[in-house]
């Protein structure tokens, strides 16, 4: 449980005076609508030597990364719902998690780059700093919650809008790329001829390779993740909580910006086998294993998605922790050495690293997942559960994959969870991991 990470804070000479801009170029006004980094995250990334993303720059590399892939596919614009595609386009936030569930903001963009979005009732204020919005409307909401027996009816007016907006910004073209709409919504869309395709598809490809300051930005997420974690990592104690442990990780990101966590696993002892079991009142105890993932949603809305096993305690580990946890860590070490431009994700499965049979039945969803504002496209599957034709890409410098691996047998004791986060280079891969394992189960 050594600590990755030794972070002084930089001094601050008030005779200066405060900079008009804070270091990603947004202003330096605590008063502004934007959410961002703290001060505490921006003076730990720069004793890091860490660099803030320009948040003008990856906004509109974002933008032309959509347009291309419209243009690819002859699509007239695309029209997205879920609000992870809403913030890779516009960049604006409002309360993702509601609104995973009640999809009442929506936003299109055409594919010369025109941006429209629908916002929540009365938050007009909230894109009013994002200068490649060139409207603002509302009425998105066509899900029975807000719409109740009139859905069709609004969904009729919506699509009539959204048909009105096609013959204004893209001519004759009514090939409409669409994520995540209600029924009602797509068969109003259809009745009006409008060529429905899949927006998930083309988002998910543009998403697929980062710019610099988006790296720059997941470098940050980074760094905050791996604070938080080395400050749960300090309270791993016997007799604290699970729960009370957790707590400590989402507490840490958010003090520095941080904006919110995808899941909630994280197991102690006998629930660390099988896998995916949330954290709960269980109190820790000495010499058994703690598992965790972080799945932490950082500043930028940028995903750090970092597993670790550690021994709870000073007691010695058993000669069966030891073997799984060697095992686990030889087999996502493996699997990153075959990471580089050209290296087909087919590939990856049938070369990658093969776990010994007894903890075949017990693998992981998938070896490995590309990663930005969340896990993302593609899924790089076991061979036991490849599908045939779906994955037929190769990796891109720019591409960032999470590499990762459960290893536990059934009915067994133990079980282990270790992830790594991974950026395909120009001429092979970096590891933006820092956060260390746990000496003790390699030795």
């Amino acid at each position: 449980m050594n600590s990755p990470y030794s972070v002084t804070s930089p001094k601050i000479d008030p005779s200066r005076g405060a900079p008009a801009c804070k270091p990603d170029g947004s202003p330096n006004d605590e008063d502004r609508v934007e959410i961002g980094p703290t001060d505490k995250a921006f003076e730990e990334w720069a004793a890091l030597g860490i660099t803030p993303p320009n948040l003008q720059h990856m906004r509109e590399t974002r933008l032309e990364r959509v347009c291309g892939e419209l243009r690819k596919r002859d699509y007239a614009g695309a029209l997205v719902f879920d609000p992870l595609n809403i913030r890779y386009i516009t960049d604006s936030s409002n309360m993702h998690l509601w609104i995973a569930h009640n999809p009442a903001r929506a936003a299109f963009v055409s594919t010369d780059g025109y941006i429209i979005l629908w916002e929540f009732h009365h938050c007009e204020h909230l894109s009013s700093y994002l200068p490649l919005v060139r409207e603002v409307r509302y009425d998105a909401a066509i899900f029975y919650f807000l719409a109740g027996d009139k859905e069709e009816k609004i969904a009729h007016n919506f699509a009539q809008e959204i048909d009105a907006i096609l013959r204004e910004h893209c001519g004759t073209n009514r090939r409409l790329a669409v994520d995540k709409m209600e029924v009602a919504g797509i068969q109003a869309l259809q009745k009006l001829g409008v060529d429905i395709k899949s927006g998930q598809q083309v988002l998910e490809h543009a998403r697929l390779v980062k710019g610099v300051d988006e790296i720059n930005a997941m470098r940050c997420a980074m760094a905050t993740c791996e604070i938080a974690m080395q400050e749960m990592h300090k309270a791993i104690q016997p007799g604290i909580a699970e729960v009370e442990l957790w707590s400590v990780l989402h507490a840490e990101n958010i003090k520095r910006g941080g904006e919110w966590i995808e899941t909630r696993i994280l197991s102690s002892g006998p629930r660390t086998n099988p896998w995916m079991q949330e954290a709960g009142p269980r109190r820790l105890r000495a010499g058994e294993l703690l598992a965790y993932d972080t799945d932490l949603i950082g500043p930028y809305g940028m995903c750090s998605d970092l597993s670790r096993t550690v021994l709870i305690g000073d007691d010695r580990p058993s000669v069966e922790q030891r073997d799984i946890y060697r095992i686990a860590y030889e087999h996502i070490m493996t699997n990153i050495e075959l990471l580089k431009p050209g290296v087909g994700f087919r590939e990856l499965t049938e070369r990658g690293h093969r776990l010994p049979e007894e903890y075949r039945e017990q693998r992981y969803g998938v070896m490995m997942h590309g990663v930005g504002l969340c896990d993302e496209f593609p899924a790089i599957y076991y061979p036991e559960d490849f599908i045939d034709g779906a994955f037929d890409y190769v990796l891109e410098p720019g591409m960032t994959i999470c590499v990762e691996v459960y290893a536990g047998a059934v009915g067994g004791k133990d079980g282990v969870k270790l992830e790594d986060q991974v950026l395909i280079t120009e001429d092979g891969h970096e590891n933006l991991t820092k956060f260390s394992f746990d000496e003790r189960l390699l030795a």
